[in-house]
């Protein structure tokens, strides 16, 4: 036998195996339940979401004399039957299939108005299944109106469109009309897995939810892209084999140029942009992808957990975008936004596009950071605040001091030796520096590693901790490929002899890499202020004035005033 398309030989054959239409299946469920089949349905919504193949599983239930109810109290055709399998194989002479593309006369349609008075050869039931409908001219549709809205008590219409505002509206009003929805990409990668599970195919899930997310919510577009992966893979579907014969952006230089946009890395992004040329990356389908990215990092910062309802993402990408939203405000991610949006116009005008590319992406990574109002409150209450708007400093690194008539002290830091192994006062000082490092070699893991909770140093085993707002950073690091690369930046850092643990719920045990950077550069601004206000000079220009210090602010070395 010839080979079968992945997308015939799983086409569904009862309503169970209908995905994504729910509340289709369930109602023509009960009408058939309850007997209350209208006698002319319309089938409308975009392509590849099971219209005709509804009308088919439709026609078997009505006509199949083996047909059961389920536990749910469904209508199951058999399958099995002579009924079931002439309908499946389009060969039933009860079950009339018409193209309305090429049947589209009203010659075709006074031929269907004769073939109506004729009783079916067996079962109760003839059903004409007329696809595309919208394709009928006006006086093919007129002539079909009289017998739609009075015919004879065996006959049933089910009609299919993807265009249904081509249809008159006196052939709507004859109707009952059902609506299919565009199918999930959870739900179409889901079914792609069972697929390939059937099929005996090893895959990844982020290389599905690609071939999902080029389908656009069709399941017959998805199953053709996975027919023509599998045949390029010849072996396990991985996401570079799909990104490589789809034409996809990479997804990971996506989420490395977000990080560095955050991150106000310009040295990271300028090597981005190399590999991009060299990659000969699309500026216009890069720049369609961030600015998506950039969506849903958007709604993950306001929506937080809720968000996984509403982006249609991985949930390996989801925790990495859930990562990035302790980089940024939520008024820096919209800056980001509205820049990429205005750059996918300059784009289409531009003559050469990855100019546009590299000069807002350089322009992104060099602009200062855009707080929100309580943030700069905040902000402007601690010692030796004079910005409104914070310059983009570097991950982890302290805001300059207030100068004094001696030098300040810089916030303490641990130091990192050239042999590797981690040396400082305390163990939290090693621990923001075995962070410093990390981030330095792999930005993204780095990341993560800094939302996690310092616990102590005990015995050669640093213990770790995540919040409850971070528990999915257990799972990452559970995971065996990320244990072995943070295993190995221990030993790398800290020396051989040494382990990690991770436990769930250490808030009240610890503190982050972040929180400890920042209540550190507290103290030394502090330590500052109290030095300069106790300074005999300062103590005696108060004297002499009779006057008091209102604030402290840095004088930098090389400044003209």
């Amino acid at each position: 036998m010839s080979y079968q398309v992945i997308a015939r030989k799983y086409r569904p054959q009862s309503f169970q195996e209908i995905v994504g239409q729910k509340h289709i299946t369930q109602t023509l469920n009960n009408a058939l339940k309850n007997n209350r089949i209208p006698h002319a349905i319309l089938f409308t919504g975009p392509r590849g979401t099971g219209k005709t193949s509804s009308a088919r599983i439709l026609a078997k239930a009505l006509r199949c004399p083996n047909s059961v109810s389920d536990a749910n109290g469904a209508l199951v055709p058999c399958g099995v039957c002579d009924s079931c399998i002439e309908i499946a194989e389009s060969r039933s002479v009860d079950v009339i299939e018409i193209d309305g593309a090429s049947n589209n006369g009203v010659d075709s349609i006074r031929e269907l108005r004769e073939t109506v008075g004729y009783m079916p050869s067996s079962g109760k039931f003839k059903i004409f299944i007329i696809d595309e409908v919208h394709m009928l001219s006006g006086s093919a549709f007129n002539a079909l109106l009289k017998t739609l809205e009075e015919p004879p008590d065996h006959i049933i219409f089910i009609m299919a469109t993807t265009e249904v505002h081509k249809i008159p509206q006196t052939i709507l009003s004859r109707c009952q009309r059902f609506d299919f929805r565009r199918i999930s990409l959870k739900e179409v990668s889901d079914q792609l897995a069972h697929i390939c599970t059937s099929e005996k195919i090893e895959f990844e899930k982020e290389a599905l939810w690609l071939i999902a997310k080029q389908g656009d919510g069709s399941m017959r577009d998805s199953q053709s892209l996975l027919d023509q992966v599998i045949s390029f893979s010849n072996g396990p579907l991985t996401k570079a084999k799909t990104q490589a014969i789809l034409g996809l952006t990479d997804r990971n230089l996506l989420f490395e140029t977000l990080a560095a946009i955050l991150d106000r890395n310009s040295a990271q992004l300028v090597d981005l942009l190399k590999k991009m040329r060299l990659t000969a990356t699309d500026p216009e389908l890069f720049m369609t992808e961030l600015v998506e990215l950039a969506r849903h990092l958007l709604v993950v910062k306001t929506a937080g957990v809720e968000a996984l309802s509403i982006v249609e993402i991985p949930e390996s990408e989801f925790q990495e975008l859930a990562t990035f939203t302790q980089k940024s405000s939520t008024e820096d991610i919209h800056h980001l936004f509205d820049l990429l949006l205005k750059a996918i116009q300059d784009l289409s005008k531009s003559q050469d596009s990855y100019i546009v590319l590299e000069v807002l992406l350089l322009r992104l990574a060099t602009s200062p950071r855009i707080d929100d109002l309580q943030t700069l409150l905040a902000n402007l209450s601690q010692p030796g605040t004079t910005h409104m708007a914070q310059q983009p400093p570097r991950a982890h690194q302290a805001p300059a001091q207030p100068a004094a008539a001696t030098p300040a002290p810089a916030a303490p830091q641990a130091r990192v030796q050239q042999t590797g192994f981690v040396t400082g006062k305390t163990p939290e000082d090693r621990w923001i520096a075995f962070i410093d490092r990390v981030r330095g070699s792999d930005p993204l893991f780095g990341a993560k590693l800094e939302n996690l909770i310092f616990v102590k140093e005990d015995a050669n085993k640093i213990m770790l901790a995540v919040s409850k707002t971070n528990a999915f950073l257990k799972d990452i690091l559970s995971d065996a490929d990320n244990k072995k690369k943070m295993q190995g930046f221990v030993d790398s850092f800290w020396g051989t002899g040494y382990s990690f643990m991770v436990s769930a719920s250490g808030e009240s045990q610890g503190t982050s890499a972040q929180v400890m950077v920042q209540k550190k550069t507290m103290q030394s601004e502090e330590l500052v202020k109290q030095k300069i206000m106790n300074d005999p000079k300062v103590l005696a220009a108060q004297r002499v004035f009779n006057g008091t210090v209102k604030s402290v602010s840095e004088i930098k070395p090389d400044s003209k005033k």
